[in-house]
């Protein structure tokens, strides 16, 4: 009972972790917001079915995330916030100075998930 317990405990506590991260990244253009959301909801569906169904029913939240659950889409909107945030963060990076090799990884790793993104339906028609 107690390791159940305590695995209830590691998926509430990421969950609200991947909350706390989808909420900044609300408001703040370099911080995602969808995969947080996604994270959350996944981490709630094994800890607490009360913080699922309020998140799955979040007039804001819950669409986005019916919207992977049914169709494995990311709307359009969501698609266009990405984009500035991947095209964004190397440049800042390179304004900030960052090694050569660093801004290397980051490209490799950003072109990966703008492939991801971008091959993702955008939701039903």
């Amino acid at each position: 009972m107690e390791k159940r317990l305590g695995i209830r405990l590691f998926w509430l506590i990421c969950g609200l972790i991947a909350l706390a991260l989808g909420l900044i990244g609300a408001v703040l253009p370099l911080l995602p917001t969808t995969p947080f959301l996604l994270v959350a909801a996944f981490a709630f569906a094994r800890s607490s079915p009360r913080l699922a169904k309020w998140l799955e029913e979040h007039p804001q939240f819950g669409p986005l995330i019916a919207n992977w659950r049914e169709h494995g889409a990311i709307s359009k909107r969501a698609k266009i916030a990405a984009m500035v945030a991947i095209v964004a963060a190397p440049i800042v990076s390179i304004a900030l100075g960052v090694s050569t090799t660093i801004i290397v990884i980051q490209l490799l790793v950003l072109s990966c998930v703008t492939y991801f993104i971008l091959s993702r339906p955008s939701g039903p028609a």
